[in-house]
């Protein structure tokens, strides 16, 4: 049975229709920025739905509550143990209840462990209870970030990881994603990449409607369009949407949100006096504010390390000053056959960066190092790209300036790892094995390797594949660079 849920109209007046049951099984991506009419998108789409299918929501700002009045959605409140909401998930596909998990008031770090929970909860329900669910994830780019940010690695991967399940392996399990996004350059490529449908409405940044348009197939000077669309239009594409894109016009809804947008009101008419003695004067019933209570900041052992090292710089001499451009590139040799000597001592490369960053300032002072000795970090960037033994003056220089770019946007000890990587690719040499990358990150896990290599894939960074003898191509896929097969067992 073909179920048709009416979400608007087209063009001319007809009525736009998406397949539920071709829905289930090819998933969707709405796109806009904010204002544009995602929220009240996703509100038409469940309301008219609701009837047919169970639905789960990941509701971050509390936005969707609203549909337990109306539809029976059951709010479950993001309380309690990790344990608990694993529990709750679990029983959500036993007894196909329709639900609204509602992240508000969490911080972004705990609103993303919230979430794996509870999707990882409905992801791992025994093979009897796969349902069909429709679970929509507004906000998605919270939840799936193309980028670390402010939250914990920890959160990140975990949130990354119950996201791409639910994308990639959900359709077996009767999940369908549907994902939400103010910013497709904020969302992590391997999670967007696998929707089949698009409704993509109100952009202005170049590169999202780049990526937009790429998506539904239109050219890149078509892209301009999605500027001008008009709020709670957008441009439907997909399987279960339309063979073609075509515009659409988000129907009314039965239930609001408690957000919204702001509108505008006059002022109370009051004389001035009254309104001084109103925010002067404390009303009867007003509450003090309570003294927050002192809480010791973490310090970290970077932050431990620059402070030692300022105090040690205090009670010596003045160290000497670059006075010229050529003292600054003097400085930069020294710095670096320093970084060298002490790589070149055996086991150098696999010491604490507390111990190395330790004997780095004894030698600078040593040799009366122009400017100072620099700071941890960027003693830590020097020595991840010398650990990976690339010299800059083997490579393009245009080239080479775009690899440093997109290095930059991975942790200081990953840099050397991906320069590692894109000196081999641009000199179409073989992949290098585990042991040296390993070498690059200061360890000699092979599993760290493979960890790192499966880390910068996740984040969209690169492309690893096998050829038919098992050796390992890796493709870089922002310079479109591709080194040659290598044996990853090679020493």
């Amino acid at each position: 049975m073909t179920v048709q849920i009416d979400i608007g109209e087209m063009t001319g007046g007809a009525r736009a229709g998406l397949d539920l049951e071709e829905l289930l099984a090819t998933r969707l991506l709405v796109q806009g920025n904010s204002g544009s009419g995602k929220s009240h998108l996703l509100r038409r789409l469940l309301e008219q739905s609701a009837s047919w299918v169970q639905q789960a929501i990941i509701d971050p700002e509390g936005d969707f509550v609203s549909l337990a009045d109306k539809f029976g959605h059951v709010v479950v409140d993001a309380v309690g143990t990790e344990k608990d909401l694993q529990m709750i998930a679990g029983r959500v596909r036993q007894h196909r209840v329709s639900v609204v998990l509602n992240l508000e008031g969490l911080d972004a770090d705990r609103q993303m462990k919230a979430a794996a929970t509870f999707l990882d909860g409905l992801f791992d329900a025994e093979r009897d209870l796969w349902y069909p669910m429709i679970v929509v994830v507004d906000e998605a780019q919270l939840f799936a970030p193309a980028a670390a940010g402010e939250v914990s690695e920890e959160a990140r991967r975990r949130s990354l990881g119950a996201m791409t399940n639910l994308m990639c392996r959900g359709r077996k399990r009767g999940l369908a994603g549907i994902i939400a996004t103010q910013r497709l350059a904020k969302l992590a490529k391997n999670v967007a990449a696998e929707a089949s449908n698009f409704l993509m409405g109100r952009t202005f940044l170049d590169i999202d409607m780049a990526r937009a348009a790429d998506l539904l197939g239109m050219e890149r000077r078509q892209a301009e369009s999605f500027r001008n669309l008009d709020r709670g239009h957008f441009i439907a594409l997909g399987p279960a949407l339309s063979r073609r894109p075509v515009p659409v016009k988000i129907g009314p809804v039965e239930t609001m949100g408690r957000g919204g947008s702001p509108k505008l009101m006059p002022l109370p008419d009051q004389p001035k006096e009254d309104a001084k003695d109103l925010i002067f004067t404390p009303s009867a019933d007003e509450a003090l504010p309570v003294r927050p209570r002192f809480v010791e900041p973490v310090v970290s052992t970077g932050e431990v390390l620059d402070r030692l090292s300022s105090a040690e710089r205090a009670n010596e001499d003045e160290a000497p000053q670059a006075e010229s451009l050529l003292d600054f590139g003097e400085r930069e040799e020294k710095i670096a056959g320093i970084i060298a000597e002490i790589l070149s001592e055996d086991e150098a490369a696999f010491q604490p960066i507390a111990t190395l960053y330790q004997d780095f300032q004894v030698r600078c002072r040593i040799a009366k190092l122009a400017g100072g000795t620099p700071d941890l970090q960027s003693f830590r960037e020097k020595l991840s790209v010398a650990r990976a033994g690339v010299e800059k003056g083997e490579m393009d220089d245009s080239a080479w300036a775009q690899a440093e770019l997109i290095a930059a946007e991975l942790p200081e000890d990953m840099r050397g790892v991906y320069l590692l990587l894109a000196k081999a690719a641009l000199a179409k040499a073989p992949c290098p094995g585990n042991l040296e990358i390993a070498t690059a990150y200061g360890t000699r896990s092979p599993g760290r390797a493979r960890w790192l290599l499966s880390h910068m894939e996740e984040r969209g960074f690169l492309v690893c594949a096998t050829d038919l003898r098992g050796n390992r191509i890796v493709t870089l896929t922002d310079l479109g660079w591709q080194t040659a097969p290598g044996d990853e067992a090679a020493a």
